[in-house]
């Protein structure tokens, strides 16, 4: 298992592919997957930091392509989900988002309930590009907040 690990690593590694692993760790993040993409963010920009701009937007084009795959995958499982329709906290939050409409993406960058919150807006079948808009605006905040931030605590 470490000599896979090592491998993917490697694969990765900051200064060979730069932009691109950024932009990978960025997509899988926006998934269900419990993975953190500021650290490659941050990493990348410590090794470039010329780049913060054009990081901080491959950055927000993967994690925004991420919830757009979110919102599919929650599109497809409108019919799954119809055997909790009846909870009451479910409602309560159905009722909430459909009254937000696609604003309620702007929080996708949340932790821990941004990501479902674009698998919702799918399968609420929310309008898929004012969905797209508004989580690319939340997202790129957060990456320019949270950059900003790090960097600011940790200069060169």
């Amino acid at each position: 298992m470490q000599a896979w690990l090592d491998s993917l690593l490697a694969l990765l590694a900051l200064p060979q592919y730069g932009l691109s692993t950024v932009f990978i760790a960025a997509f899988v993040s926006a998934t269900l997957l419990p993975v953190g993409s500021e650290p490659v963010l941050f990493g990348f920009l410590k090794l470039s930091p010329d780049m913060f701009w054009p990081a901080v937007g491959v950055a927000t084009l993967g994690n925004t392509l991420g919830g757009a795959l979110d919102w599919w995958l929650g599109y497809g499982a409108h019919k799954v989900a119809d055997k909790y329709a009846h909870s009451k906290h479910h409602v309560r939050v159905l009722a909430w988002l459909e009254r937000l409409g696609p604003k309620a993406c702007l929080l996708s960058w949340l932790p821990v309930v941004g990501d479902p919150l674009c698998a919702v807006a799918g399968w609420l079948k929310l309008p898929f590009w004012p969905c797209l808009v508004y989580m690319a605006i939340g997202k790129f905040a957060r990456y320019v907040t949270m950059t900003v931030a790090l960097l600011y605590i940790w200069p060169s």
